[in-house]
């Protein structure tokens, strides 16, 4: 049996592909990768990619999006990625709070995907 090594890559799959795009670069502060494949905005993130891309089923036939999966998105600033969220309108899950993982909070997506933002690696 050949072993898994892990999470190699995560994506969310979103309603407007160029809104959730632009809202985690322009507010989120991540650089998108030089390449994507068709329907997908692929980020250069480090150690695992991260990708927001057109939905595979039907987004609007839950009541909520993702719900019981933690995604954590590194940070150098928490507080200053905190600050352009909150600029931005988007609700904020959890307000910034030191904890285990470093300073951290989470807040909603345009999808309303819940993504946690942390700054101890």
């Amino acid at each position: 049996m050949t072993d898994v090594k892990g999470l190699d890559f995560a994506a969310l799959q979103v309603r407007d592909l160029e809104r959730s795009a632009a809202f985690y670069t322009d507010v989120v502060g991540l650089v998108r990768a030089p390449a994507s494949p068709p329907g997908a905005v692929v980020f250069a993130t480090e150690p695992i990619p991260f990708a927001v891309r057109t939905p595979l089923v039907d987004l609007d036939a839950v009541d909520r999006l993702g719900w019981g999966v933690g995604l954590w998105l590194r940070a150098d600033d928490t507080d200053a990625v905190h600050a352009r969220v909150v600029a931005a309108g988007r609700p904020v899950v959890t307000e910034p709070a030191d904890g285990p993982f470093g300073r951290m909070f989470a807040f909603a997506d345009p999808d309303g995907y819940t993504i946690t933002v942390h700054d101890k690696g």
